[in-house]
């Protein structure tokens, strides 16, 4: 038997870095970590306990080209507030798919980084 203990990290592939990090460190603020001196490119960021790593792929044969489409892979970071997230969001000018009210459960919003990744934003109601 595996004993889950929590997950660990995402692995997000990025065309350009540079763009990728103004992104997720100047845009979205999130907490830059050391990485450890791979072969490749990447930047690693702390999201709560968990991470997010970002790894440059120039030839972007995994990566998205469509909207958001919300049965497509991405990743969701919990919040403290949904009305907070989405009045921060609107002052980046960043366009967002929102659901206040979704059947799922939590209110939630959708938007994508400069590589079309599916990032959620999730809320609990009437926050």
């Amino acid at each position: 038997m595996i004993r889950f203990q929590g997950l660990h990290h995402v692995s997000l592939a990025v065309r350009d870095l540079k763009r990728a990090k103004v992104f997720y460190s100047e845009v979205l603020k999130f907490p830059e970590l050391p990485r450890p001196p791979f072969n490749s490119k990447g930047v690693w960021y702390a999201v709560g306990d968990q991470q997010l790593h970002l790894l440059e792929h120039p030839e972007g044969d995994t990566l998205r080209d469509r909207g958001i489409d919300t049965t497509d892979g991405h990743f969701s970071i919990w919040v403290a507030s949904f009305s907070e997230t989405k009045a921060y969001l609107d002052q980046t000018g960043i366009s967002y798919e929102a659901r206040a009210d979704s059947v799922a459960g939590f209110a939630q919003i959708f938007l994508l980084d400069p590589d079309r990744n599916i990032i959620e934003f999730a809320a609990p109601y009437g926050s």
